[in-house]
């Protein structure tokens, strides 16, 4: 299997049932193996960015969605680890704060989006305004599909602009979920992880499930696509994403900017 084989670019034939969490379709067969290939590409990644940052003109936005304990944090420290932070900025969206909410939903989403030579990472984005909203009953099913048509007119002008979108949906079943809630529990070193509320959204599992496919679903076009990144194992979650943005920089080949011809006469005294 390739990437291309969790690429999602439309949403009719999509269906999250068909794509295992527990799969680990890119991994070398061991751990170490796996954890070795992400520092490899990481530093490819490094020096990737680094002339993306020179080049000054295209813009990386990434966006990282998935359930509570999906490995998002976990995604930005493993695969981001090498990046100049010059060039790399993290954004996490919480609850809006009253005066994001006098505002579009998008608008707080909308000032965090890179600028040039920039890749910016989104731990949750503007998808968690049709998520938690569906999920809960904040809004129904035609402001949903307005929101839907928004955001693919929201990222379609993003894509026309400059900025290449790269969307990763973690997908980790509710048996990891389980384990990894109860290892936060258990360990008082990661008590500050643990959050109550991801115990009262935990009840809703398959209303997410749901709620993500259809998100997915409407949201992925050839500019903007998606990808399904099997999490259950920390380790291939890593390989598939850094392998991901691999496939990404391969593709806008950046380089650096023109040399200046009048340098070779300056002396510096």
């Amino acid at each position: 299997m390739n990437l291309d084989d969790f690429r999602i670019t439309a949403g009719k034939s999509f269906k999250l049932a068909d794509f295992s969490a527990k799969s680990k379709p890119l991994s070398g067969g061991a751990k170490a193996i796996d954890q070795a290939r992400v520092a490899e590409i990481s530093e490819w990644l490094d020096a990737q960015q680094d002339i993306f940052y020179a080049e000054h003109s295209r813009k990386l936005l990434v966006i990282l969605q998935g359930m509570d304990t999906s490995g998002k944090d976990g995604t930005v420290r493993g695969v981001f680890r090498s990046f100049d932070p010059l060039g790399l900025r993290v954004v996490s969206f919480k609850s809006p704060t009253p005066e994001e909410l006098a505002r579009d939903y998008l608008w707080r989403v909308h000032a965090q989006v890179p600028r040039k030579g920039e890749i910016v990472v989104f731990n949750r984005s503007h998808y968690e305004d049709v998520l938690i909203t569906r999920v809960h009953g904040w809004i129904d099913d035609a402001e949903c599909a307005r929101r839907y048509r928004q955001i693919r007119a929201f990222e379609q002008m993003l894509a026309e602009t400059g900025t290449t979108i790269v969307k990763c949906f973690l997908h980790i079943s509710k048996d990891e979920q389980k384990e990894r809630l109860e290892q936060r529990i258990g360990d008082p070193q990661k008590h500050w992880k643990f959050d109550a509320q991801d115990l009262a959204e935990r009840k809703f599992w398959h209303e997410y499930q749901q709620a993500y496919e259809d998100a997915i679903a409407a949201t992925a076009t050839p500019e903007c696509p998606w990808y399904i990144v099997p999490a259950d194992s920390k380790t291939h979650r890593n390989v598939m994403v850094a392998e991901i943005l691999r496939a990404v920089f391969a593709r806008l080949k950046p380089e650096y900017p023109p040399p200046k011809p009048e340098l070779a006469k300056l002396v510096v005294e």
